[in-house]
């Protein structure tokens, strides 16, 4: 299908699915950011609350190049507005229930019960606003034994079971490399938003979601779980395949290609092109019995072709196979480029950099990025005189540090 006849009756008088929803978010760092970013680049109008000195997005690393912008910030933070707003203080708090009176969701993510000693719970919310969609992320959940302890991503890799199987099979356990268990809490706090807004838009019953990195990987790790209470040993596996062989990350003259077969149709196809029509026969289960016959023979197949002539010819015999690519070998890559998902966006300091694209693809309701990170505080008055805030009484609320500086 062509791009543009995916989105031939796409509308452009709206931001997105969501468009006509606000949210409030009272996040920092990365999987409450995530959650409020999926519903914002759906079109949700997200405002969000830092203190005066900013979310800690602000000034993780790495920095884009000649600015004092981060990438974090600039990626999880964009389609945003940013009020800063002291919560610990009682006129912040009041601001905040002033804004979740109003809004559709509000999402937090600090340690359980932080927000409850502020004044701004789930109980606190709901009497200003008993429809109100509240969603907490934190590492263990808001109840259970170990719902008060700090969690962080790393922790729920390794708590979750998920870190023990990832790396290679001689070695110990790794994490991942992206904020795996932040990603995953972030998408299932936007899922669960809007399922508790599907339940509030037929009943006017509002909700308090509650998702735990750790419940989320669990939930996302295909069973690991369940098999480890069944007595099942799961491997692991380094870059094979539990259920398929051959399948691997294999060299090439120029480079890695990662490719192999899962069906025995495809493994037909494969043998003959391997020039093993002797093993044609083989079925998946005795393919994965004999992984060290058929792997080594795909992995020479590659070792005298480049990268292009392995993926290429994969292509025409309708073969799974891919190049291993670098982050920085993405931005040449086309099928990137019109899936839009590197999109350059002009940021505060004046340069245009090229920010992941929002993933899910609406043919009547697009998405994209429609404007950048905010800087801290750039919509202090705007949301403040909606809500009916003087400008004196804001002056007098910056000089106490109840909001911040805009900067």
């Amino acid at each position: 299908m062509e791009k543009s006849v995916f989105y031939q009756h796409a509308r452009s008088d709206i931001a997105g699915p969501l468009s006509g929803v606000t949210v409030v978010e009272a996040t920092t760092t990365w999987a409450g950011p995530m959650a409020a970013c999926v519903l914002a680049d759906f079109g949700a109008r997200v405002i969000k609350l830092e203190l005066p000195d900013g979310e800690v997005a602000r000034m993780l690393p790495p920095q884009i190049p000649d600015s004092s912008l981060t990438v974090a910030n600039e990626t999880v933070n964009r389609n945003k507005e940013s009020l800063t707003l002291d919560l610990r203080q009682p006129e912040g708090r009041d601001v905040a229930l002033k804004l979740a009176a109003a809004a559709d969701i509000f999402i937090e993510n600090f340690r359980p019960g932080t927000l409850a000693g502020w004044g701004l719970g789930y109980d606190d919310l709901k009497a200003a606003n008993d429809k109100i969609v509240y969603v907490s992320i934190s590492g263990f959940g808001q109840f259970g034994p170990l719902s008060d302890r700090v969690g962080y991503d790393p922790l729920a890799q390794n708590y979750s079971g998920w870190a023990s199987m990832n790396g290679e099979p001689e070695g110990g356990p790794v994490k991942a490399p992206t904020f795996l268990g932040d990603d995953l809490a972030g998408l299932h706090g936007a899922l669960g938003a809007m399922a508790a807004l599907r339940h509030r838009d037929h009943t006017g019953e509002g909700q308090h979601v509650d998702i735990a990195l750790v419940d989320s990987i669990v939930f996302q790790s295909n069973g690991l779980a369940t098999m480890g209470a069944l007595g099942i040993t799961p491997q692991r596996m380094g870059n094979q395949f539990a259920i398929a062989a051959p399948v691997n990350n294999y060299a090439c003259t120029d480079g890695n290609v990662f490719a192999g077969v899962l069906l025995d149709s495809h493994w037909q196809v494969l043998a003959r092109e391997l020039e093993r029509e002797d093993l044609g026969n083989m079925t998946a289960v005795d393919r994965i019995q004999g992984r060290d016959t058929v792997d080594p023979l795909l992995a020479e197949y590659c070792r005298t072709r480049t990268v292009a002539e392995v993926v290429e010819r994969f292509a025409e015999l309708g073969l799974p196979a891919t190049r291993v690519n670098a982050p920085e070998d993405l931005q040449n890559e086309a099928h990137i480029g019109v899936r839009d998902m590197l999109i350059d966006t002009e940021l505060s300091h004046g340069a245009s950099v090229p920010l992941v694209g929002p993933a899910a693809k609406f043919s009547r309701t697009p998405t994209t990025i429609r404007h950048r990170a905010p800087t801290l505080g750039e919509h202090n008055a705007t949301i403040l005189d909606e809500l009916g805030i003087s400008a004196e009484e804001q002056a007098r609320m910056m000089d106490l540090g109840i909001i911040g500086q805009p900067g």
